[in-house]
């Protein structure tokens, strides 16, 4: 493909370089060669521009020039995204139904589904045109999904639970499994709380690879539209999840946790039950939260706390010792 032909489709400037240039992959900054494009969004990988062996680089507006041929583009990561499109097209599954499939008279999948080996789909449920389900995917009674489902092997939804258009679950996701609830009795033995509702995802949710979504003792969990779930998160029953977050892996959100739009928690992130976590708001990574977050701090540490003054801290952290010696010496 001809680069001038990949700077229209992105939408980028073509600043050096020859617009005929053949460019025939894509690759990462480091490990691009002759014939590919690579992209530069984080200033680390700066100086790696000016030694690629790539063919063209994907820059932003403000990036110094350099002798190699560069696209131009105010957000390169995400025209680097759409250009990795541009060479790779994902498997295409055709329309029709694997005889080991199991699916309930009284369930309705819309036109141009693929149902794969062993898939599972039970009564009263209803998913819309063009979905794809790949092989032991389990759909519970009574669910419900919009067009354009995409669930990869092992996949699970249960019982009642509400998935709107565009959704994706990637291979051994759960969604709607038990709440983790259980009172004590009398003897001393946990006795277990029926996990009565539904998990709710929106629109354009992708849950990734052994993630899950709880179901709720009472009311719903809800996961709005656009959020993103990395692998081995764990939301917990009767949480709530605000359009755009990101949840990165091994995120686990206690029950009851409200999650404001637009927030990003880094992996490992732990949010304690009935915490309210603001709009806007950046936890970093292993940080663990107890109390609620107002929108757009950003926060780090267990317990979490400002992340600048965090930075401040653990600076100070390392000379303790020295820190100490010098007080001792004072008295």
């Amino acid at each position: 493909m001809k680069l001038a032909e990949i700077a229209s489709a992105l939408n980028a400037r073509l600043e050096s370089g020859s617009p005929d240039t053949e460019i025939t992959g894509v690759a990462g900054i480091e490990e691009a060669g002759p014939g590919q494009l690579t992209f530069v969004a984080n200033p680390k990988y700066a100086a790696a521009a000016k030694t690629t062996r790539a063919a063209a680089v994907i820059v932003g507006d403000e990036f110094p020039a350099i002798a190699t041929a560069t696209l131009r583009n105010k957000n390169p990561y995400l025209a680097f995204a759409r250009a990795i499109e541009l060479f790779y097209q994902p498997p295409q599954y055709a329309t029709g139904v694997h005889p080991t499939a199991v699916i309930d008279r009284s369930a309705r999948v819309g036109k141009n589904a693929h149902i794969g080996a062993y898939v599972v789909i039970g009564d009263g449920v209803v998913i819309g045109d063009n979905a794809v389900l790949l092989p032991h995917v389990v759909i519970y009674r009574g669910v419900t999904i919009g067009d354009n489902f995409f669930a990869h092997a092992h996949a699970v939804v249960r019982e009642d639970c509400r998935l709107g258009h565009n959704v994706v679950l990637q291979n051994g996701a759960v969604i709607g499994s038990d709440g983790f609830g259980f009172a004590k009795d009398d003897a001393g033995h946990w006795h277990k709380i029926l996990q009565s509702g539904p998990a709710i995802l929106g629109d354009n949710v992708e849950v990734q690879a052994n993630s899950t979504i709880d179901g709720a003792s009472v009311g719903e969990t809800y996961i709005a539209s656009g959020v993103k779930v990395d692998n081995l998160v764990q939301v917990g029953h009767g949480s709530r999840v605000g359009e755009n977050t990101l949840l990165c892996a091994q995120v686990g959100l206690a029950g009851s946790t409200e999650i404001g739009k637009n927030a990003i928690l880094a992996g490992q992130v732990g949010v304690a039950g009935h915490c309210h976590v603001g709009d806007n708001v950046v936890i970093t990574a292993q940080s663990g939260t107890h109390g609620d977050i107002p929108a757009g701090s950003m926060i780090s540490g267990s317990p979490a706390f400002d992340h600048k003054q965090w930075l401040r801290a653990t600076a100070v952290f390392a000379r303790l010792p020295e820190l100490a010696k010098a007080l001792r010496m004072k008295r």
